[in-house]
């Protein structure tokens, strides 16, 4: 596989959660755990592929820790890299903006060249509207909620990580 991270906040548990269980998934030792709070552009492209974990906070936002590294993510070429991104949010109590942030990071990673890979089906979830929508049926990687849907966590998490696995290399 080629060089790969597991990139979101250490400090968060949920998300921390998730990102362990995708990397026992992969059951790759090559995979690499990133501290997203840590993260700078050198170290970001020194990898091929990303697995990025970005929870929704608020009413559709970035954690503080994406959103500040966003300038400098604006200027990087991300042409022929891959990407998958996993979100965490609530869509009982915020179904006007489920996985916002899952959303806007895609779309940025896109914008700059980087091909988004993971795509899951919407298919088992309730809500209004998303960002992380890529059409009505699919959203641009994994949606977690650890609210109103954690007992599906494993499964979800191993069948996306099916999915990478063959689309990523």
């Amino acid at each position: 596989m080629k060089k790969t991270a597991i990139i979101y906040s250490f400090n968060t548990k949920k998300t921390a959660k998730i990102a362990e269980m995708i990397r026992d998934a992969f059951n790759d030792k090559s995979v690499e755990m990133v501290n997203a709070e840590d993260l700078t552009e050198e170290k970001f492209m020194t990898y091929e592929q990303c697995i990025l974990g970005v929870p929704t906070w608020f009413d559709g936002e970035l954690p503080n820790y994406w959103d500040e590294f966003i300038p400098a993510l604006e200027y990087l070429d991300l042409k022929g890299k891959k990407y998958a991104v996993f979100g965490l949010g609530n869509q009982k109590d915020y179904p006007q903006n489920y996985q916002d942030g899952l959303g806007i990071m895609a779309m940025l990673l896109e914008e700059l060249g980087g091909k988004i890979v993971g795509h899951t089906s919407t298919k088992g979830y309730t809500f209004e509207t998303s960002r992380a929508l890529v059409d009505d049926q699919t959203f641009y990687g994994l949606a977690i909620d650890f609210e109103t849907q954690g007992s599906k966590n494993k499964k979800r998490v191993e069948q996306w990580v099916d999915t990478l696995k063959e689309n990523l290399e």
